[in-house]
């Protein structure tokens, strides 16, 4: 039921910035929890971020915290990730989720709606 339209991929260089952006449709999202997650080539989807909906409380991975912001904007439905001082190691597609649960999670199993994936590629 809940849909979600990510946009913004695409390729950069290193220190080079992108904004992501998931558009969730087919639910009032109030205490759920938006997930960014990413996935090279041959590795296992990792999470990066999530955010409460109602509360605005955010979570990193450490590999890309004071890099990466996650944020929203409730008129729109829509979940943003702000990656800045991008590095070759951040090349993935990266996924937006969202967690039916009220706790945050950081694992992929715990979430319950996923979008198509956008690839973001960061050159050296």
């Amino acid at each position: 039921q809940v849909q979600l339209v990510e946009s913004g991929g695409g390729s950069v260089q290193a220190g080079g910035s992108l904004r992501l952006s998931c558009a969730a449709s087919g639910r009032t999202f109030s205490g759920e929890h938006m997930g960014w997650f990413r996935q090279a080539p041959g590795k296992e989807r990792e999470f990066v971020a999530a955010l409460n909906w109602s509360g605005s409380s955010t979570y990193y991975a450490d590999s890309v915290k004071g890099r990466f912001t996650i944020s929203r904007a409730n008129a729109k439905n829509t979940v943003y990730l702000q990656m800045n001082s991008l590095k070759p190691e951040d090349t993935a597609v990266y996924y937006c989720a969202v967690d039916l649960s009220r706790r945050p999670s950081v694992q992929r199993y715990d979430y319950d709606f996923w979008g198509q994936g956008t690839q973001v590629t960061v050159s050296s």
